[in-house]
């Protein structure tokens, strides 16, 4: 997913599938969203605040990196930077489940967000053939691991609300012929099994991942879509780790929802207050000059968008590439200008 620009403007790495700092929130989620006196998120501080329930339904994480960083800037007297981080931590960002001890993720994160009477964001990137050997590759070993991760998923969650995202550009690869053909037919059963079991729960939501507007043949994609078994999902997410516009994700997003039964749709706002970055090499790693853009809702206005959505974790690195540290891994100054971009 984090290949070279082809026109999607992929940057997925940026989603960083960090296995231990993962299961250290899940552990401390588990407990309550304790803090303990060692971790910066926990020195005395003004606490970061959950959204309107009836705007913004899902739950803000306190344990989050903008949240820990926040408290870190108040502890060292930066009250400018921290109000500015303040502006990511105290909107609900997904949270990306890995596969080493997902059931206790899962559970963590709804039991967190039911304990706060709101709804938990996830996102399942667990395919097998990920990224088809890119940047972000890996995955399930074959489609009986994947099937075992989805199956720990859905035990975690159980009856809590929750809503997941499922699997950032699996169909889109296959579109492209990144990922080889012999692996279609297994990923099109896999994803449609997935949908499956996540939907059998009595409170989760699912929306498959379709890309973003930065491709340019979306036709292409309606008939995959199907295939993967959207139709029996709650609707489909676009622009997921992208930059492309809302209203550029909106019109992509309805030209695939008139193929597929005007089925509704999701659109990752995280980062895309100024729109793609166009210039340079790689634009869609660590550009320069980018802001955070709609602030997480469910009141869209439209009725096939369900949700404007942070799914993409704002102030996370692309990558090490324009100073940044490795995929995935926080970075403050990032983060600072994103909050200050105009």
């Amino acid at each position: 997913m984090y290949r070279k620009n082809t026109g999607r403007g992929p940057g997925f790495a940026a989603r960083g599938v960090r296995t231990g700092a993962a299961l250290a929130g899940a552990a401390l989620l588990l407990t309550a969203c304790s803090s303990s006196g060692d971790d910066p998120g926990s020195d005395s501080g003004t606490p970061v605040k959950q959204q309107p329930k009836g705007t913004d339904p899902y739950w803000v994480n306190p344990e989050g990196n903008a949240a820990k960083q926040v408290a870190a800037y108040e502890k060292d007297g930066k009250k400018d930077e921290a109000e500015q981080i303040r502006k990511i931590a105290e909107q609900p960002v997904a949270e990306w489940l890995v596969p080493e001890n997902a059931e206790e993720q899962a559970r963590g994160f709804t039991e967190a967000a039911a304990k706060a009477d709101r709804d938990a964001l996830l996102v399942l990137y667990n395919i097998p053939h990920r990224d088809c050997g890119q940047y972000s590759e890996g995955g399930a070993a074959d489609g009986n691991a994947y099937r075992a991760f989805v199956d720990q998923v859905a035990k975690g969650i159980g009856d809590r609300r929750a809503t997941v995202i499922l699997e950032p550009d699996a169909v889109l690869h296959m579109v492209d012929n990144c990922t080889p053909e012999q692996f279609h037919e297994e990923r099109y059963d896999l994803l449609k099994g997935a949908i499956g079991k996540l939907k059998s729960l009595k409170n989760t939501k699912v929306y498959l991942d379709a890309g973003n507007a930065g491709w340019k043949n979306p036709d292409s994609l309606w008939e995959p879509l199907k295939w993967s078994g959207v139709e029996q999902a709650d609707g489909f997410s676009v622009n997921v780790s992208n930059f492309q516009t809302t209203k550029d994700s909106v019109a992509f997003g309805k030209t695939l929802s008139a193929k597929i039964g005007n089925k509704p749709f999701v659109v990752d706002t995280a980062r895309n207050g100024n729109g793609p970055y166009d210039k340079g090499k790689d634009p869609w790693c660590n550009p320069p000059g980018r802001a955070l853009g709609e602030a997480p809702t469910t009141r869209t206005d439209d009725p096939l968008v369900d949700a404007y959505l942070w799914i993409k974790r704002p102030g996370e690195s692309d990558g090490t590439c324009r100073g940044g540290p490795k995929a995935g891994q926080w970075w403050p100054e990032y983060a600072l200008d994103l909050a200050k971009a105009p």
